[in-house]
């Protein structure tokens, strides 16, 4: 058991949970953060995510590491719409 020394008032293991959900995004999160930004703005998939990475500094390159299967198949929906890809097209995102 620790003792606090200093009076100091320690956060509860929910406080830290809460800070760190804020610190650390996961897959779930990063989706339906991305799912509200496109009902919001009505911008397509890859836009809001490209607009989500610019406003919490979050490198571009590293968020294939965020997008959960649904959020894929969104993009590639996407992709093919902006003929980026073509419909028959067996090929993969690079993400």
């Amino acid at each position: 058991m620790l003792i606090n020394l200093f009076n100091i008032e320690m956060p509860t293991p929910k406080e830290i949970d809460e800070a760190l959900n804020k610190k650390f995004i996961s897959k779930d999160k990063f989706a339906e953060e991305i799912e509200r930004l496109v009902l919001k703005t009505k911008l397509n998939y890859i836009d809001a995510i490209v607009m989500y990475c610019e406003d919490n500094d979050i490198e571009i390159e590293t968020v294939n590491k965020l997008i959960n299967k649904p959020l894929k198949e969104k993009l590639r929906f996407n992709a093919t719409e902006l003929n980026y890809m073509k419909k028959t097209s067996k090929g993969k995102l690079p993400i």
